[in-house]
C-alpha cells in the first residue's frame, strides 16, 4: 500500500512515474530561436534583479539577502522552463516483442503467510490467471506473453490457471536457462519471474545470470511472501552418521530454530520407522536463534533405518512441514574384528574382554605374551589365528578394523611390522589405541618410530623420567562432556558428576602434551600438579589413533568403592571399541551423492576398490545390482573414473518411491576382491519447506545484475511499464518533457508566495 501511495504522490507531482526518471537519460529541449529568446530573458531577467537590488537596499542586510534569493529562485525556476528540460527514454513497440513469464509451482507456493490465510499463489491466481487480472491484462496490451512452470523441471505453460504447486524443488537458474533457450531468436523485452526465491538447487546460479546478462535479457523478479514468518518452529539440520554398528548409542546435534516462541519448551522425539526411541525437553531460543541440541538414542535394529527428529506442531505455526527431519543411517549387524595385545600378563586384558564379551557386534581377539615367543591366544575365530604371536604381514594385520596395544615394548615388533602398525591407521583407516604400561610410550621405546608419528600425544624420549608413578582423578575436558565415549550417563550434568566419584586410576607413563590438531578428551593432575592426559585422540589419514596412558582402568570395576551393579567400566569400553571401529572402509566401498532423491532423477554410485593391502586397484571389474522396492532388479556397470586410483563410478535413475537396495561387487582376474551394500531413499523431497521465508536478496540480486528490477505484490502494477522503458527488445525512442510538471509550479508560487509574506511581515511592502 505504502509504494502505491508513494508512486501516485510522485506522479501527480512529477508527471511521469519514478520508473521514467530512472531509465531516462536528462537532456535540454532548445533551438537556436529558443536559446536567443531565453538569453534575452535572462538578460531582462538580471537587469530586474539589479534593479531589486537597488529598490530593496532600504531594508537590513538579512532582509535584503532572502529577498535576492527568493528572487534568483524564482528567475532560476522560470530559465528552467524556458530551456525545456527533456527525458530520452526507449519504449517498447506493443505487440512487437515478447516476455516470458516464469512461475514457480512448487509446494512452498501453498504457503500462507499472506494475511487472512491466503496463500503466496494467491497473488498468481488475482493477477496472472483470473478473468479480471489487471497485471495480465496490462501486459498482454504491450507484450506477446510466454508462460513457463518450474520447479524441479521446467516446461511450457499454456496458462497461469493450468498451475497445480505440486513440485518438491525450486531450480531458478534452471528455469531461466530454459525461457532464454526457447525464446531465443525472438524480440525479447525480458523475462518476469514470479516466485518465493527457494532455490533449492545444489548449482550455483551464478552461470544463469552471467548468460542472460552477456544476452541483456533483464528478469524481472516478482518476490511474494513474507521474508521472515511471525510464527514458525524449524528442525534446521540434523547431523547424523551415514552408518553405524548395531547396538551403537548415538549422540546427534540437531539444530532447531524459531520466531515467536521464544523461551517456550517443546518435546522433541526421535523415531525409528515410527516407533519412539528418544524424547527430551527443549527450550527454544531467541526469535532468530539457532540452538542445537545433543539428541540421544541407541540404534537397537539393524538394517536401513529411517529415523525422524520431530517437534510437534503449534497451532498458530505458518508452517508445519519443517518441524521434522529424517535421516536414513545404515545399522550394520556384524561382529566388528579387533586385536588387543598385551606384552605381559596383567588384569587390564582380562577386564577389557569381560566389559565387551556381551556385545555381539565386538569380536576381540586377545593376544598375550607369557613369555618370550609365547602367547596366550584368546577368543580367536580360527587354530591359526595369531598362532606366532602379532601378523607378520600386511593382509593379515589389515584383516582386523581396530588395534588396541597394551604394555608392550616397540622392540617386540619389527621395523616393517612398526610401519604396518602406521599404515593400519594412515592407509587402512583402521582404529588404533595405545593404553599405558611399563613398556608403553616412552617407557617401552616407541619415540622415533612411525607408531610415534601417528599418536596424538608427544613422547619426549629427551625429558624421559627415570621413574614416574602418579594416582591420577580422571575428569573430562569441555570437548570430553560432549563426546559419546566420555559420556558415562544420561546428559552433560550427571556426566560430570558421575566422573567426580569414580575412582582414581594411575599411570607410569609421563604424557603431558598434545600434538596439534588431537582433541583431549581426559584428564587429570599428577602427584606434581602437572597436566596428565589421559584419553585423547587425533585422525591421522584416513583412520585415528588414540592415547590412553593409564594402566588400570579396571579399578573403575573393581575399586571398593564401586557398587556390584555399576556397569560404567563395560560401557566406556564398549563405547571406546566401537568408536574404533566405526567409520573404518572395507575393500570395497560404496557411497552416493545424495541419500535422498527425487522419482526420476539420477543417483550417482561411486565405488572405491582396494585391494588386501588396502591399495587402490584400478583394473577391477564393478558390477552393481540394484534392487527397487518392488523386487525389480537393475545391473549397473561402473567404471574406472581415472581421476581417482582404485575409484568406479555409475549412474542410474530410480522410477518409484521407496527404499532401494545396492549392492556391490568388485572382482579381480576372475577373483572376488569384495562386496558391499548400501540404501538409497527415493521420495518427494521437503527442503521447499525449510527456510521458506521470501529470499529478497536472491531476488534482488538476479533482477540487479542482468539488468532488471525486483518487484512485491504491493508494487507489481509498475511491472509493464518498468519492462516497456528497459530498453530491450524492438523499441522507439520516445521525449518527455518536464518543463510543465506541477512541481514547477507549486514551487514558483511557493516562492513568490513566500518572498510577499516576508516583505509584508518585515513592513517592506
Amino acid at each position: 500500500m505504502g509504494h502505491l501511495v508513494f508512486d501516485a504522490v510522485f506522479r501527480f507531482l512529477f508527471k511521469y512515474p519514478p520508473l521514467v526518471f530512472e531509465q531516462g537519460d536528462f537532456t535540454w529541449g532548445l533551438s537556436r530561436p529558443l536559446l536567443l529568446a531565453v538569453s534575452v530573458a535572462a538578460a531582462f531577467a538580471l537587469a530586474a534583479l539589479l534593479t531589486y537590488r537597488r529598490a530593496a537596499e532600504e531594508g537590513s542586510l538579512r532582509d535584503r539577502i532572502i529577498l535576492i534569493g527568493l528572487r534568483v529562485a524564482v528567475v532560476a525556476v522560470l530559465l528552467f522552463c524556458l530551456v525545456r528540460p527533456t527525458l530520452i527514454l526507449k519504449a517498447s513497440v506493443p505487440q512487437q516483442n515478447f516476455v516470458g513469464v516464469l512461475v514457480d509451482d512448487s509446494r512452498s507456493m501453498t504457503i500462507a503467510d499472506q494475511g487472512d490465510g491466503r496463500a503466496r499463489s494467491t497473488f498468481v491466481e488475482q493477477q496472472l490467471s483470473a478473468k479480471d487480472a489487471r497485471l495480465l491484462a496490462t501486459l498482454s496490451e504491450r507484450f506477446v506473453l510466454r508462460f513457463f512452470r518450474f520447479s524441479q523441471s521446467t516446461d511450457r505453460l499454456p496458462s497461469p490457471g493450468n498451475l497445480t504447486y505440486l513440485g518438491t524443488a525450486s531450480r531458478l537458474g534452471q528455469a531461466l536457462e530454459r525461457a532464454r533457450d526457447e525464446l531465443a531468436g525472438l524480440p525479447l523485452a525480458g523475462l518476469v519471474m514470479v516466485t518465493d526465491g527457494a532455490d533449492t538447487s545444489d548449482q550455483s546460479i551464478d552461470e544463469s545470470l552471467a548468460s542472460l546478462k552477456t544476452r541483456s535479457i533483464p528478469v524481472f523478479t516478482v518476490g511474494v511472501g513474507e521474508e521472515r514468518f511471525s510464527h514458525d518452529i524449524q528442525v534446521s539440520r540434523v547431523e547424523t552418521p551415514r552408518s553405524v554398528l548395531k547396538g551403537t548409542s548415538l549422540v546427534v546435534d540437531v539444530v532447531v530454530s524459531q520466531t515467536g516462541y521464544s523461551g517456550q519448551t517443546v518435546a522433541l522425539n526421535v523415531e525409528d520407522d515410527g516407533r519412539l526411541v528418544s524424547a527430551q525437553d527443549v527450550k527454544l531460543p531467541a526469535d532468530g536463534e539457532s540452538a542445537t541440541v545433543r539428541a540421544r538414542f541407541t540404534a537397537a535394529d539393524g538394517g536401513p533405518r529411517l529415523f525422524k527428529f520431530r517437534i510437534a506442531p503449534k497451532n498458530d505455526e505458518q508452517v508445519t512441514q519443517n518441524n521434522v527431519r529424517d535421516a536414513l543411517i545404515e545399522v550394520r549387524d556384524r561382529p566388528e574384528r579387533v586385536l588387543y595385545f598385551e606384552g605381559e600378563p596383567r588384569f587390564e586384558a582380562k577386564f577389557v574382554r569381560r566389559a565387551v564379551e556381551d556385545d555381539k557386534n565386538l569380536a576381540v581377539v586377545i593376544l598375550q605374551r607369557t613369555a618370550e615367543n609365547k602367547y596366550y591366544r584368546l577368543d580367536v575365530t580360527s587354530e591359526n589365528e595369531v598362532l606366532s604371536g602379532f601378523p607378520k604381514t600386511r593382509e593379515e594385520l589389515f584383516e582386523y578394523r581396530a588395534i588396541v596395544l597394551g604394555s608392550v615394548e616397540a622392540a617386540a615388533f619389527t621395523p616393517e611390522q612398526q610401519r604396518m602398525l602406521a599404515d593400519f591407521v594412515s592407509k587402512r583407516g583402521g582404529g588404533l589405541l595405545m593404553l599405558g604400561g611399563r613398556r608403553a610410550f616412552v617407557e617401552g621405546g616407541w619415540a622415533g618410530t612411525p607408531v610415534a608419528e601417528i599418536l596424538p600425544v608427544v613422547l619426549d624420549a629427551a625429558g624421559r623420567q627415570t621413574s614416574y608413578f602418579s594416582w591420577l582423578s580422571a575428569r573430562p575436558t569441555r570437548a570430553g562432556a560432549l563426546f559419546p565415549v566420555t559420556q558415562i550417563a544420561d546428559n552433560e550434568e550427571d556426566s560430570e558428576e558421575k566422573w567426580t566419584d569414580m575412582p582414581d586410576v594411575s599411570a607410569v607413563n609421563s604424557v603431558q602434551h598434545v600434538k596439534p590438531g588431537a582433541t583431549v578428551l581426559l584428564n587429570a593432575s599428577d602427584n606434581r600438579r602437572n597436566t596428565q592426559i589421559v584419553l585423547a585422540y587425533q585422525r591421522f589419514g584416513r583412520g585415528k589413533a588414540l592415547a590412553m596412558p593409564i594402566q588400570d582402568s579396571w579399578l573403575w570395576k573393581m575399586d571398593a568403592k564401586v557398587a556390584v551393579e555399576d556397569l560404567t567400566h563395560s560401557l566406556f569400553w564398549r563405547r571406546l571399541t566401537r568408536w574404533l571401529v566405526d567409520g573404518v572402509p572395507d575393500q570395497v566401498n560404496l557411497t552416493t551423492n545424495r541419500d535422498r532423491v527425487e522419482p526420476g532423477e539420477q543417483v550417482r554410485l561411486v565405488a572405491e576398490i582396494l585391494d588386501k593391502a588396502y591399495v587402490p586397484v584400478n583394473d577391477a571389474h564393478v558390477e552393481t545390482r540394484v534392487t527397487s522396492p518392488s523386487g525389480r532388479i537393475v545391473d549397473v556397470p561402473l567404471e574406472w573414473t581415472v581421476e581417482h586410483d582404485g575409484e568406479f563410478a555409475g549412474v542410474f535413475a530410480p522410477d518409484e518411491p521407496g527404499l532401494y537396495e545396492v549392492r556391490g561387487t568388485a572382482s579381480r582376474d576372475q577373483m572376488e576382491i569384495g562386496t558391499a551394500t548400501m540404501h538409497v531413499r527415493v521420495s518427494a523431497g521437503d527442503s521447499e519447506y525449510f527456510d521458506a521465508g521470501m529470499r529478497a536478496p536472491l531476488l534482488r540480486r538476479i533482477a540487479e545484475e542482468t539488468g532488471g528490477r525486483f518487484f512485491t505484490p504491493s508494487d507489481a502494477a509498475s511491472l509493464p511499464e518498468a519492462i516497456s522503458y528497459s530498453g530491450r527488445g524492438v523499441t522507439v525512442v520516445e521525449d518527455r518533457e518536464l518543463w510543465d510538471m506541477p512541481v514547477l509550479l507549486i514551487l514558483l508560487v511557493t516562492l513568490v508566495g513566500t518572498e510577499w509574506a516576508y516583505r509584508r511581515a518585515r513592513g517592506l511592502a
